[in-house]
């Protein structure tokens, strides 16, 4: 077991060096080779598929409980609004500046020195499985959905994004929904065609008013907004077919097939989802490690932000150093004051439960 203090001087330096590699989505073999480099370094047998990196502590024991814990090292391109160069890695008066230092630099290399810290402790109530993967910020398949069925059984999840240190307890899905209302052609002018406009208005109509009978306690009702429609080829010609776009934000009152499910049976047009794996995520205000964290004066909340943790089929908590409202700025930063105490708290929250 090493010292937060080492672990913390240890997580700034590679933070600075994943901040001077680019490693935009899809591009992050550099950093996974840093932070790879990083943990066999100190004497942790990794493991590899693409991009993304995980590795389990030294006593792990298959008859205990897992603990997973995840944050991404890909990042956004920068912004046309930069006045630093995204890439120097500087700290001034205490903020640590450049491209990912937030988002989520900061809770990244926090994880991996929580995840040391507790590596060769023996005895632990429950094994640490640590994942550092790739895409986040695109949703993409080659990030932590493509490893989730090569970590084994996993029981909770500690997820890593900028919250303050506060306790993200759900998370919205989100759903896209492509609609075609289905009619018949006919000429404008005479008393023919059956007009899909007019059936599609119905059901926007329904998109606009309805509310689902389950109401999340964090979020409230599900959001649905109809963002894009088209229909028609000229002026005198009634259209055959209507198209239009639905963004659904989901909450953890339902499951994303229970949604789609609902929304086919009640209305006219043909629904059809374009992906339904960016679920709703939610873990109980009474579990263990939301207990510990609350013990130790953070708050819970529901994120309105979709992560990493859309992917996962277990409960999961979303907290690490930094703020949200950093992520994707312009000459983005993280304190580095923040990093220190994502450590500590980190350490400490995983302390009471093992």
């Amino acid at each position: 077991m090493t010292n937060t203090d080492t672990l913390f001087n240890e997580a700034v330096q590679l933070l600075q060096q994943l901040i001077s590699t680019p490693s935009f989505s899809r591009e992050e073999n550099q950093t996974a080779d840093i932070i790879n480099g990083f943990l066999t370094a100190r004497g942790v047998e990794t493991h590899r598929k693409l991009n993304n990196i995980w590795a389990y502590n030294q006593y792990f024991d298959a008859d205990k409980p897992t603990i997973l814990l995840n944050s991404h090292h890909d990042t956004v391109k920068p912004n046309s609004g930069y006045t630093r160069d995204p890439y120097e890695a500087k700290i001034e008066d205490g903020k640590l500046y450049g491209l990912g230092s937030n988002d989520a630099g900061g809770s990244l290399v926090s994880l991996i020195s929580t995840f040391l810290y507790f590596y060769n402790r023996q005895n632990l109530k429950y094994n640490l499985c640590l994942a550092t993967t790739a895409e986040e910020e695109i949703s993409g398949s080659n990030g932590l959905e493509l490893i989730i069925p090569e970590l084994g059984q996993l029981d909770f999840g500690i997820v890593g994004e900028p919250t303050q240190m506060q306790l993200a307890i759900a998370e919205r899905g989100l759903m896209v929904l492509d609609c075609t209302a289905h009619g018949r052609a006919g000429h404008a002018a005479r008393e023919e065609g059956d007009n899909a406009i007019y059936k599609a208005m119905k059901d926007i109509e329904w998109f606009r008013t309805y509310r689902f009978p389950k109401e999340s306690e964090l979020f409230g009702p599900i959001k649905m907004s109809v963002t894009i429609i088209n229909a028609g080829s000229q002026h005198n010609v009634v259209p055959a077919s209507c198209t239009f776009t639905v963004d659904v934000r989901v909450t953890d009152a339902y499951r994303n097939e229970e949604v789609l499910e609902m929304i086919q049976q009640q209305v006219d047009c043909e629904v059809k989802a374009r992906s339904i794996r960016l679920k709703p995520s939610s873990i109980d205000r009474n579990h263990p490690i939301v207990q510990s964290g609350i013990a130790l004066g953070r708050t819970t909340y529901g994120s309105p932000t979709t992560s990493d943790q859309s992917l996962l089929d277990i409960p999961s908590v979303k907290v690490g150093p930094g703020d949200s409202a950093r992520s994707h700025t312009a000459d983005e930063f993280i304190y580095v004051d923040e990093i220190k105490e994502g450590i500590e708290l980190y350490v400490k929250m995983i302390e009471g439960i093992v």
